[in-house]
């Protein structure tokens, strides 16, 4: 693997490394070094790299560095896991912001091709962006879900930001982008003018009260994701014990571990972000950031495979009549788990075949049965009609 912007990991932690327990995570993963380069990727499934740019951000912080992350990561042990990790090092800023976003793209478009899933430890969180545009060679339509307290849809028409990247996303071609979803909004974080946008675009958006009272609801949602973008002040200050996020409001260390499993744990998803890092949070904000990614992870090993043919196969179907529509469910005899047929619309967007099931809940079933249409049917069936 040959790629010239990628810096390798500093020196010191390298040493270190050589002095941790075997068992850990940073005995056992392939490292990026000045003596032994860029490690190979055919056996790798993980792939973690860094993105020191933060240019883009409204708080003006400088370029983040993530050692102190990876000295708590490398620290780890390893769950029960059957995968190969491997840590490419850092994307160093580029000339311009533009110049970081195109060796993000191209980093995370050659290892998603490669079946490799990227971990992006990430400054500022317009980065998404170049998460997202990563896509753009890849035949499909793309869900984005978004850990966050904003929306951060923005002023399109503006330069992009780390409070805008979304509305760049909607509005710039290729239009890959079928789904936006926000887990863990805050009202008063955001106007009532992109409260009304999420809505008429028919993205979902979920309320953090809604979202801690039962975390379980939002494994559906994940589901479906293809990238997964995390904002680190979408967690409470509590829990990251720094001044640099002072919100009282936000997920916990324990659920935004949760979260993480949750997208790890997705068959679709295929890359996963933690942004708005900054050098100034101190080493209880480092530990939890590392055991996002360990939780991240540890879903990845133990993904169900279901989304293939032979495993679609031995689903369950039900057939439930509301109205003038028969809406049809098929349930995983593996996992338990539930998804509902989207109706297919040929003419309007041939990239749509891999979007024909939408993952749910048991309790949207039993709500269909109760001749209530489940939300989240509705809108992706609208976008598919739109």
């Amino acid at each position: 693997m040959d790629y010239d912007f990628l810096c390798p990991v500093a020196n010191e932690l390298l040493d270190e490394i050589r002095n941790l327990n075997s068992q850990t995570i940073g005995a056992q993963l392939k490292v990026h070094s000045e003596i032994s380069g860029i490690p190979e990727i055919e056996d790798v499934q993980v792939a973690i790299f860094g993105v020191r740019e933060n240019r883009r951000s409204n708080s003006g912080s400088s370029a983040p560095v993530f050692t102190e992350i990876r000295r708590s990561f490398y620290s780890l042990y390893p769950g029960n896991w059957g995968l190969r990790l491997a840590d490419l090092g850092d994307i160093e800023a580029g000339a311009t912001a533009e110049d970081t976003y195109f060796a993000v793209q191209l980093l995370v478009e050659r290892l998603v091709k490669e079946d490799v899933i990227p971990v992006i430890l990430g400054g500022s969180q317009d980065l998404v962006y170049a998460q997202y545009r990563a896509y753009d060679k890849l035949d499909q339509m793309v869900n984005l879900v978004n850990v966050d307290k904003k929306f951060d849809l923005g002023d399109a028409d503006k330069a992009i930001s780390n409070e805008s990247f979304v509305g760049k996303i909607v509005v710039d071609k290729p239009y890959n982008l079928f789904n936006y979803t926000t887990v863990g909004y805050q009202t008063y974080f955001n106007s009532q003018e992109e409260i009304e946008l999420m809505e008429r675009l028919f993205f979902e958006a979920y309320r953090l009260g809604g979202v801690t009272s039962d975390l379980s609801l939002m494994e559906p949602i994940f589901r479906n994701a293809n990238l997964v973008s995390m904002d680190l002040g979408a967690i409470d200050s509590a829990s990251l014990q720094s001044g640099v996020y002072n919100s009282p409001n936000g997920f916990n260390g324990r659920e935004i571990c949760a979260l993480a499993r949750y997208a790890g744990i997705s068959d679709k998803v295929s890359s996963f972000g933690i942004y708005e890092y900054q050098r100034e949070l101190g080493s209880l904000a480092n530990m939890l950031v590392a055991q996002i990614v360990w939780y991240f992870i540890e879903g990845v090993n133990y993904r169900s495979n279901e989304n293939t043919i032979s495993a679609k196969k031995e689903f369950i179907k039900y057939q439930v009549p509301i109205d003038d529509e028969i809406l049809v469910f098929f349930k995983s005899p593996r996992s338990g788990r539930w998804w509902i047929e989207i109706p297919f619309l040929s003419t309007v967007n041939t990239k749509l075949k891999r979007h024909t099931l939408l993952p749910c809940s048991e309790e949207d079933y039993i709500e269909a049965c109760n001749q209530v249409i489940p939300e989240r049917w509705y809108k992706a069936k609208r976008k598919n009609e739109v």
